[in-house]
């Protein structure tokens, strides 16, 4: 080596990191940036001069002058002050420049970053800066641009350095001002604006003398009009906006007087651009607004705009003012909210100046016709009113009486603004008097607004607008986009505009109160009663006695209204709990709040009661829960009056309310719910009233302003007359009977006008359907003592006949509804003691037959829903009519039960219709069953009929149907036990319960004298074994409410069962004993299951069956089995698998029993359930109970009965071809149960199958020999469908006889495995599949659900060497799961190791590698085992081979060490096996054997392997690779030991190959490079390395944080082994030419790193060199992009470190030649 060190390529790495600017990829573009800016403040010179060199010839021939401009930039930036050469700054300015002025482009990337260099170079020559961008002003116009916006950076970045040249600035720049053309003065416009922007900034915070340079103010002037004059009136937008924003900037700099001078034009300008766009509208405003503050606060003189030359600045602002809406969450919100306050901020500005010329032009503004001017100035002056209060103060007049002229505006907008203005106002005690009460009456107006008319009016502004967002007001040239304000949001603001001023304004309350009570009464105010009460109530919390508050003089209370109006009002408003702005609960807070109004009394009883309603309708959402909470509160409400009159004791004050309720009716003409309550209000009141003429005279009204057309109202209607007919029936009954005869007087004219063409049958239907209703709530509410005669007279004289001829099915509803109360009042009066027959009652029963359904001249039109109604209505009715005395025929009965039954099938919804139907329908049957017959036996006849009626529904595919059902069955069943018991529990709703009581009463009274055995059915007579069959499978339904109701049914017959007498000549044996306590045990379950349905249902179903059992006869058990076949046949899957369950429990449990003709005939319902049950699991447990029928009876009749079936089948099927679904093969697996049958068909099966000759395969092509089916193919097919069958149907007998052949089984089904792969090499799949299904049913059969797991995981698909695995993971399944079984299998498959067959062998071998680990327990065969794999890794299929060396590393601990040594020769040798599959084995089984050898018998062949490993490092199979890695690390572990050093020097070599590795492409390897790195760590004892194996970096994917690892190391490697650097060097170097790409790159700079990290300034010299070399050669020379990036950072580190004495010289001309 020479004495002095050699020199180091810098210029040549600098140029060539230049040149990788340019290259294609974008990452090594940005990699040369990085290193160029890092060896920058090194030797900037040199890489200015480079970037320089390589990028001549501009961008046609570079194309990233972006990266070589900013390289450069950070080049100057770096530079020191002695470096700076005017010459060197010029050239590099004329660099950039040129650039700049040889482009049209404007903005681009490169310009952006040329920029930048101009502004580097000007921080440190400013003068030469400028002066090479001021050459080239005179030059093309195209470059002027982009030298003005160079102007404009430097000002923006060193405005210091920039204001003392802006006199050249401006002496050159103003010369050709007047030449730009349009399209550049924009850019020309931002560099002045940025320019005096620079200069206002620096003459605050640095006050300067350039401001009196005469010459400069000359220019600044001059500049100033020519924007103003030629500029400022372009015809293009984006001129004018910047023109203007550099005038504003200006505005404050230039002299007053030419600032007095310029103004008109100026604002002409501005408000030019404000007709042009809505967009530009932030910035011009921000103009004009440092155009006002210069004009008007001044401080050398007055403002140089006096109000008058405002005026058209304040005309163009005003709609600016309208724009903002805070209910508009657009994307142009946060713009328009700025608009709004930078506009805000101008009217600020000027009303400071000249307040009272703004109000005055503001009020005239209010007074013109345009929205958006009234709308602004209104906003305007609720913005101003707070700031400018003080002069404002004597003009709240004037602003009073311009705000009253805007009420009546028409426009939303604008009421809007004012409610708002009225906040305002009030706010600062503007408001007093009348004005302030025609205000508030404004707001109660707007508030008063109803749902349905938002809607309408949201409606229409849809289509009004065009699906556009905005309303669009036209004003000269000028459009101002308002935001639409809808109805509802204008009622919201005076909502709370409201509440703010009775809140939060005391000043306000001599007003409000008691104004606000006017509000309460008129019907347009009705909507905001709500708001009004809220209001009042807030105001009665005030300190003062509410009676002062009330005005004491007459003429003050002429427009409020009286109490008992108030009263009546409010009452009637109640009716709607969920009213918008919790109306209700509003309203009875001032009943308390305002209670010293009304009588005493009333207002003690309010105190105790108004919180149990408010309490009631506290919560919406849980109200809503109910759907009868309308009519629980409609009560609530009339319980609430009712009670307030009766505390009151002042007639004259109940007569008052009375007229305020018919007066009140005009308040309601459109409100029909209202209006029905108010019918039921006033029928309440006159209930109080004694007066005759009075109520009379009332329902007179109350009929006359009764809408009858309008269900709802008429239903109000008749209650209220109802109400009235409790205390004066007669009255009640004179005026419906005047209204009959008055519609009987009407039917010649309307029989005339029929024939004219203008008659209608809805006004009939209509007065027919009130008068029944009226008819029948007068029944309903009329003391029972006097209504017998009453309903004589009208249905006796046909009377009712008159109302039944509707065809409304509303009317049809009501009629049903007279009639239902008609029958319930009779039923009432029975149960008060006046019992009296109802007449006419079958012909009424007739006529709810006909109104329930549709009639052939209905409109087709007709509701289903309304039809649903009127069907549940008339179910009522039905059932009513049928509990009346004297009992309706069974014709009758029937034919309404036939006509009512479908109902179950209706569809489930709408609940809250549908749910009504069935609980009447229910209610209805019960009903029938009562009124049935005289003795028990009719009635259990007429129980049975029901119960089989309902059976079709009980079984139904459809839940909500069985479940109708089976509740409509229990419930029947429980009414007939109370007929039986004597007594009575309520059935349904209360009505029902009345319904009954007396017909059970004449049940009693007729049969009380009669012996019990008469009066009740026998058990015989409920035909329990068929009723119990029909209702077993519905207690295990899969809906928890089905099962829990069947149970309690089975519960509830055996109830009654017990309770029954027994027949004379039943001889049946019953032991009551034990039936009562099976009984007891039945009803704890229906006990649990009423605590809890979530139990186990298999353990109540198996409870309820006991019972069953012991409650059952012999006779009924009997009928029980051979009805069987339907209840086995459920539709429901679940409820069949239950009835086969009760079968087989039946069959085990009492069995014996039965006679052979029973058996027999119990087998045959069996076997047809069978043939009809279509689900396998089924028929499969329909076999099981055939097993057991077998089992538990006589064997013998039931195999002749099922070998009957078979033979007749057998002959006929193809049975191979069956999925399963073959009777017989079921038949198997009863017979596969017996213990004498199982053991001896096994035994033969296994013999077929391994003495069967197989077909011979050759071992290359995988062919048969056999082209067609032989019968031993034959007959082995069959046995393994045999074994199939005795698998899956054993049962325990059939598991026990597999139990004891498990070996022989398994070794068999294994080997035909192999055999079966063979067959499908040879295209034949069948014998695969069908053993693969044989080999499941083993698995199910013995429980091996982990190896039945294994056959389906692949889904039987055992393509390639999947067989292979398949039998080593069932061999390892049998080691775990039956270890005693290993060794006769292994005894078995040791001998099959030497068939001849192939794929045999493969099978033995593959089970024997996994057995040998758990064959420790005899020495002998584990001996044997190890030989014979150890001449079979010989063996011609590389698959022995492989697997035998996998089982030879698997020896079990105890006995390894004694084959260490050979297992250990063995794998030596595959390493260098030919095929790669069993090299990659041999890596594997070595690992393996690694972790538990003992380390002298490791060392002979510790060097060997490692040379081996070494080589198969760099293998491309990223497997073997990784292996290879991983196998290395185990083998360090016995590096310690015997040729330690030897091992060591391979264990540097191989450390940074390692680390390279780290970083794989591929997981695997860098996950197995990862653990080898931590083992050789471990291994030299190295703490800092196994701490670094420990870091985030170490563990991380991202390439980042790999390198930053690779940094790590290299920082410790040459501290730690200093001596080995040069190997660690040599290893990486080599790994620069490796295969793969991300390796090469690794290395690259791993080496780079090392070099960085030496401290040996001799070591680095001989290195950096040689590194720097090979660096530069590859990335002039490698095709990856990721290589080429690490070169270039690498050679930036590089250099970075080193020393730049050392760097060789460049001459520019060297330089400049080699580009």
């Amino acid at each position: 080596m020479a004495s002095s060190s050699p020199s180091l390529p810098a210029a040549d790495a600098v140029q060539l990191l230049a040149a990788s600017l340019n290259d294609d990829s974008p990452e090594v573009r940005d990699a040369a940036v990085a290193a160029l800016q890092d060896i920058a403040p090194l030797n900037p010179i040199l890489v200015l001069n480079c970037c320089s060199a390589v990028s001549r010839g501009g961008r046609r021939r570079f194309g990233n002058m972006a990266g070589i401009f900013s390289v450069m930039a950070c080049a100057v930036g770096a530079m020191d002050a002695k470096d700076v050469n005017e010459s060197f700054i010029t050239n590099l300015a004329r660099i950039a420049t040129s650039e700049i002025i040889t482009s049209k482009e404007l903005n681009a990337e490169w310009q952006r970053s040329a920029s930048i260099l101009l502004v580097s170079l000007g921080s440190h020559a400013p003068d030469l800066m400028m002066d090479e961008i001021f050459r080239h002003f005179s030059g093309p116009s195209s470059a002027l641009p982009a030298m003005v916006q160079v102007l404009a950076d430097f000002a923006s970045d060193k405005a210091m350095l920039f204001i003392p040249r802006l006199k050249d600035v401006l002496s050159r720049v103003l010369p050709i001002l007047g030449s730009v053309r349009d399209s550049q003065r924009p850019i020309f416009a931002n560099a002045i604006r940025c320019w005096f922007q620079a200069a206002g900034q620096c003459s605050v915070d640095f006050p300067c003398d350039w401001l009196h340079d005469s010459v400069v103010m000359s220019y600044l002037n001059s500049v100033f009009e020519l924007l103003l004059k030629v500029w400022a009136s372009s015809r293009d937008t984006k001129v004018r906006l910047s023109t203007l924003e550099a005038l504003g900037q200006m505005v404050g700099l230039i002299s007053r007087s030419q600032l007095k001078t310029a103004l008109p034009r100026l604002i002409q300008h501005t408000l030019d651009l404000y007709k042009r766009d809505q967009e530009i509208a932030f910035s011009t405003t921000c103009s004009l607004h440092f155009i006002l503050k210069a004009s008007l606060l001044t401080d050398t003189g007055p403002p140089l705009l006096d109000f008058e030359g405002l005026l058209r600045i304040l005309s163009a602002l005003i709609p600016l003012a309208s724009i903002y809406d805070s209910k508009e969450k657009n994307s142009d919100f946060s713009v328009k909210l700025r608009v709004y306050n930078e506009v805000q901020c101008c009217f600020l500005l000027i009303g400071s100046v000249y307040p009272d010329n703004l109000f005055l032009f503001l009020i005239e503004k209010c007074e013109l016709k345009d929205e958006a001017f009234i709308v602004g100035a209104i906003n305007i002056l609720k913005h101003l009113l707070p700031r400018l209060a003080e002069p404002w103060h004597n003009r709240r007049t004037l602003l009073i009486d311009t705000t009253k002229s805007l009420l009546s505006e028409p426009s939303f907008g604008v009421q809007r603004a004012v409610a708002e203005l009225i906040v305002v106002m009030a706010s600062h005690c503007y408001l007093s008097g009348q004005t302030a009460e025609l205000f508030i009456e404004f707001l109660v107006q707007r508030c008063s607004t109803s749902d349905d008319d938002c809607k309408i009016h949201k409606t229409s502004d849809k289509v009004s607008t065009n699906n556009n967002s905005f309303f669009q007001i036209q004003y000269k040239n000028r459009k101002v986009e308002l935001g639409p304000v809808y109805v509802e949001e204008l009622r919201e603001i005076c909502d709370k505009s409201l509440l703010l001023i009775s809140i939060t304004i005391p000043e306000m309350e001599h007003i409000l109160w008691p104004f606000m009570l006017k509000f309460i009464l008129p019907r347009k105010y009705t909507g905001a009663v709500a708001v009004v009460c809220k209001c009042l109530s807030e105001l009665s919390k005030r300190k003062l006695p509410l009676p002062s508050l009330m005005p004491t003089d007459s003429s003050a209370q002429i427009d409020l209204p009286a109490p008992v109006d108030l009263f009546a009002r409010l009452v009637v408003l109640l009716h709607n709990p969920l009213s918008k702005g919790q109306l209700a609960h509003q309203i009875l807070t001032v009943f308390c709040n305002l209670g010293a109004l009304f009588p005493k009394n009333m207002a003690l009883f309010w105190q105790d009661e108004v919180p149990k309603m408010k309490s009631y309708i506290s919560d919406p959402a849980d109200l809503k829960q109910d759907l009868t909470y309308q009519e629980k509160w409609d009560e609530m409400v009339l319980n609430f009056l009712a009670e307030s009159l009766d505390v009151v004791h002042e007639p004259e004050w109940v007569i008052q309310l009375g007229d305020s309720f018919v007066r009140h009716y005009e308040l309601y003409s459109g409100e029909d719910e209202h209006s029905a309550l108010l019918h039921r209000c006033l029928g309440i009141l006159l209930q109080k009233v004694d007066d005759r003429a009075y109520v009379r005279e009332k329902i007179d009204v109350m009929y006359t302003n009764a809408k009858i057309y309008v269900p709802a109202n008429r239903l109000g209607l008749a209650k209220g007359m109802g109400l009235v007919a409790s205390s004066h029936l007669d009255t009640v009954l004179e005026k419906l009977k005047s209204i009959l005869d008055a519609v009987g007087r009407g039917r010649f004219q309307r029989f005339l006008s029929f024939f004219s063409g203008g008659g209608s049958s809805e006004d009939t239907d209509d007065t027919h359907a009130s008068l029944a209703l009226m008819y029948g709530y007068a029944a309903r509410y009329a003391p029972p003592s006097v209504i017998e005669a009453r309903i004589d007279a009208l249905v006796g004289t046909n009377m009712l006949s008159r109302l039944l001829h509707v065809q409304n099915p509303t009317a049809k509803q009501a009629v049903i509804t007279a009639i239902d109360l008609l029958g319930n009042a009779v039923i009432r009066a029975a149960q008060n003691g006046l019992t009296f027959p109802l007449k006419r009652r079958d012909q009424m029963l007739e006529y709810v037959l006909t109104l329930m359904g549709r009639d052939d001249h209905d409109d087709v039109t007709d509701s289903s829903l309304e039809h649903l109604q009127t069907q549940s209505l008339a179910l009522r009715a039905c059932t009513t009519l049928v509990s009346i005395e004297p009992k309706s025929p069974v014709e009758a009965r029937n034919r309404v039960m036939k006509a009512t039954l479908g109902f179950f099938a209706v569809p489930n919804e709408p609940l809250d219709i549908v749910d009504p139907l069935i609980d009447n329908l229910t209610t209805f049957l019960c009903a029938i069953l009562v009124t049935s017959g005289e003795d028990g036996r009719s009635r259990a006849e007429q129980l049975l009929h029901i119960l089989r009626q309902l059976d079709q529904y009980v079984s139904s595919s459809v839940e909500h149907q069985r479940r109708r059902a089976c509740v409509a069955v229990y419930e029947t069943l429980q009414k007939f036990r109370t007929l039986c018991s004597g007594s009575y529990y309520g059935i349904g709703n209360q009505m029902a319960s009345i319904q009954s009581k007396q017909s059970e009463h004449m049940f009693q009274k007729n049969f009380s004298n009669l012996p019990p055995a008469f009066v009740l059915p026998s058990r015989a007579s409920m035909s329990l074994g068929e009723r119990i069959m029909a209702y077993l499978p519905r207690c295990t339904d899969p809906s928890t409410e089905v099962r829990k109701i069947a149970i309690q049914t089975v519960s509830l017959f055996f109830n009654i069962a017990l309770s029954l007498p027994r027949l004379l000549g039943d001889k049946a044996h019953l032991d009551l004993e034990a039936s009562y306590n099976a009984l007891n045990s039945l009803e704890d379950v229906v006990s649990i299951l009423r605590r809890d349905a979530s139990i186990d249902q298999s353990e109540v179903f198996q409870r309820v069956l006991l019972s069953v059992c012991s409650l059952l006869t012999k006779e009924e058990l009997v009928v029980s089995l051979h009805a069987c076949c339907d209840s086995v046949c459920d539709k429901i899957k679940q409820s069949a698998e239950g009835a086969i369950q009760a079968v087989t429990e039946f069959i085990v449990r009492r069995g014996k029993e039965l006679n052979p003709s029973e058996i027999s005939r119990t087998t045959q319902s069996l076997l047809s359930a069978t043939i009809l049950v279509v689900d396998r699991h089924s028929r499969h447990e329909v076999m099981n109970a055939i097993s057991c029928l077998a089992e538990h009876t006589i064997p013998s009749i039931v195999f002749n009965e099922v070998l009957t079936a078979a033979g007749k089948d057998a002959g006929t099927k193809d049975i191979s071809r069956l999925r399963g679904g073959w009777l017989l093969q079921d038949v198997f697996h009863a017979f596969s149960q017996h213990a004498a049958l199982s053991s001896v068909f096994l035994e033969h099966v296994v013999y077929i199958l391994n003495e069967a000759p197989n077909g011979k395969i050759s071992p290359d092509v995988g062919e048969s020999y056999y082209s067609e089916l032989s019968p031993e193919e034959d007959i082995q097919r069959a046995s393994v469908l045999a074994l199939t069958a005795l698998f899956r149907g054993g049962g325990k007998t059939g598991k026990k006889a597999v139990e004891q052949h498990y070996a022989s089984v398994l070794s068999t089904l294994i080997l035909q495995l192999g055999s079966c792969h063979g067959l499908g090499l040879a295209g034949k799949q069948e014998p695969m599949r069908f053993l693969l299904v044989a080999f499941q049913s083993f698995c199910e059969c013995l429980g091996e659900f982990e190896m039945g797991k294994i056959l389906t995981r692949d889904g039987g698909q055992l393509t390639g060497h999947k067989w292979i695995d398949l039998i080593g993971e069932l061999a390892c399944c049998v080691s775990m799961k039956r270890p005693k079984e290993v060794l006769p299998m292994c005894t078995i498959l040791c001998k099959a190791l030497s068939r001849h067959t192939q794929f045999q062998r493969e099978a033995s071998a593959s089970a024997l590698s996994k057995f040998i680990c758990s064959s420790d327990g005899i020495e002998s065969l584990l001996e044997e085992m190890v030989e014979a794999m150890c001449v079979h890794v010989s063996d011609e299929s590389s698959t022995v081979r492989s697997l035998c060396i996998q089982g030879l590393v698997q020896i079990p601990q105890m006995h390894r060490a004694r084959y260490t040594a050979q297992v250990l020769s063995v794998i030596v040798a595959l390493l260098e096996d030919t095929d790669g599959g069993v090299q990659l084995t041999a890596l594997q089984c070595l690992q393996m054997a690694l972790k538990s050898c003992p380390k002298d018998a490791v060392d002979p062949v510790s060097l060997n392997l490692s040379v081996r490993l070494k080589n198969l490092q760099m293998s491309m199979d990223t497997t073997m690779r990784a292996n290879a890695f991983s196998a290395f690390g185990a083998l360090s572990y016995y590096g310690m030991s015997g040729e330690c050093d030897v091992f060591i020097e391979q264990v540097h070599a191989v450390l940074p190959r390692v680390a390279l590795h780290i970083h794989d492409d591929d997981q695997t390897v860098r996950q197995a490079c990862r653990i080898t790195f931590k083992q050789l760590a471990s291994l030299m004892e190295i703490d800092s390395l196994c701490s670094l194996a420990q870091t985030r970096a170490f563990n991380s994917d991202h390439r980042s944080e790999y390198e930053d690892f690779l940094r790590s190391l290299a920082k410790q490697l040459p501290h730690l082994f200093l001596t080995r650097t040069t190997s660690y060097l040599v290893s990486t170097f080599q790994a620069y030419d490796a295969a793969w790409p991300i390796i090469q790159a690794n290395a690259i700079y791993f080496s780079s790193c090392i070099i960085s990290q030496l401290d040996d300034q001799r070591a680095l010299a001989s290195y950096l060199p040689e590194v720097l070399g090979m660096l530069l050669a590859k990335l002039g020379q490698s095709p990856d992009a990721l290589v080429r990036a690490t070169c270039s950072s690498a050679l930036g580190s590089l250099l970075k470190g080193s020393n730049p004495k050392a760097w060789s010289p460049s001459p520019l001309d060297k330089l400049e030649s080699r580009t």
